[in-house]
């Protein structure tokens, strides 16, 4: 399982989340205690907007520890709204191509979870995949699948109408394969103004958490494994971003909204443009 970190408000350095704070999200990605996975090693990648409507991508296969330039990248860059992974593989290759953030022209995908027998329907996943977008298949992991099929649903006018229907979609042929438990993620995504969040899980298994919160009008998300309660890692993390330089304050709110699916659990999606102060 991955770990990954989202931000949106005022202009931040990287390295205020990604390297920074006692429990920031590299520190996480070799040292995790509140996890299925306590090693994130499998490569990571961060996307982040600023004055072009476009995303800025670094993806790398080593881990986050042990790369110099995510280091240095992070102390330079600031930016309004960032996305960062570090990724624990469930069974794909260790490849950039395989390294979340997944971008499409001006959105960006990031996912924790699992698809329950990816590899025996990846072939009628990617056929799901509209025509005009397959040439931007790069990699092989159900997280970027699931991605494009939502593209080719209409993500660009209804986000979140396009990310059920490929949620749908993906738990249909999960438990067509017969493969247990056939859908749980907790995945960011945004098209550069918005920043959106969902968790989902198609069995009793706790959904992971997403941890949100604000300060100094200061807005992110961070994922939490569904192991324990939000505990030391997310709430430490999501602190010792905040205590950072102060930002002028902000108005804020969250929305949330549920879609029925054929499964016990809904699924959840958090609209972050700015959220509540904790």
């Amino acid at each position: 399982m991955c770990r990954w970190a989202a931000w949106q408000g005022a202009p931040l350095f990287l390295s205020e989340i990604l390297t920074a704070p006692e429990h920031s999200l590299i520190h996480q990605s070799r040292d995790a205690s509140e996890c299925k996975t306590a090693i994130n090693a499998d490569g990571f990648g961060v996307a982040w907007y600023d004055k072009r409507p476009t995303p800025g991508l670094y993806r790398e296969v080593y881990p986050a520890w042990s790369d110099t330039n995510l280091r240095s990248l992070a102390e330079q860059v600031q930016a309004r709204l960032f996305m960062a992974h570090v990724r624990a593989s469930t069974g794909t290759a260790t490849s950039r191509n395989n390294c979340h953030p997944f971008v499409h022209q001006n959105w960006t995908f990031m996912h924790n979870g699992q698809v329950g027998g990816f590899e025996t329907f990846r072939k009628s996943a990617d056929m799901m995949i509209d025509d005009a977008l397959y040439a931007h298949r790069k990699g092989a992991t159900d997280s970027e699948a699931l991605f494009l099929v939502a593209c080719g649903l209409g993500l660009a006018q209804r986000p979140q109408e396009a990310m059920q229907r490929a949620v749908s979609i993906f738990e249909g042929l999960a438990r067509r394969a017969g493969v247990a438990p056939y859908l749980r993620l907790a995945a960011a995504l945004s098209d550069g103004q918005t920043l959106y969040a969902i968790r989902y899980a198609s069995d009793d298994h706790p959904r992971p958490s997403i941890i949100s919160g604000t300060r100094s009008g200061r807005a992110g998300l961070w994922y939490q494994s569904p192991t324990k309660p939000p505990g030391r890692d997310g709430r430490k993390c999501q602190k010792a971003a905040s205590a950072a330089s102060p930002i002028a304050r902000s108005t804020s709110r969250i929305l949330t909204a549920r879609a029925t699916l054929p499964s016990r659990a809904p699924i959840e999606t958090k609209r972050a443009a700015l959220l509540r102060p904790l």
